[in-house]
């Protein structure tokens, strides 16, 4: 019993900082709802580093609120490139066919 309630309370804190441990790490697609290219920060609200087109994968290695806006510290093909603003990410968690955050993009004109 003592043993379930504290594996209770360690889950409930690692969800309550910012997401699943990395062994749950998601992958995710660009998906700007605004057409533009993403930034790529330094940090959270930090300089821009470079932009991702949409539909450019990623993996999520970090997440983590600031200002009450969620990140994400994200990697390409295993290398870390910055952070970017986690709601224009569309992210399937391993195993989940379920997207977490489901986004239309625009379709640039033709």
């Amino acid at each position: 019993m003592r043993l379930n309630i504290i594996t209770t309370a360690i889950v409930s804190a690692v969800m309550l900082a910012g997401g699943p441990p990395a062994a749950f790490a998601a992958e995710c697609v660009v998906a700007d709802p605004t057409g533009t290219p993403l930034n790529v920060r330094s940090e959270p609200q930090g300089a821009v580093l470079s932009t991702l087109r949409n539909g450019t994968a990623v993996e999520v290695v970090e997440r983590q609120a600031l200002g009450g806006k969620r990140w994400a510290r994200i990697a390409i093909r295993g290398e870390t490139v910055g952070w970017v603003f986690s709601t224009y990410l569309d992210c399937a968690i391993a195993g989940d066919r379920g997207k977490s955050a489901p986004m239309h993009p625009r379709t640039p004109p033709p």
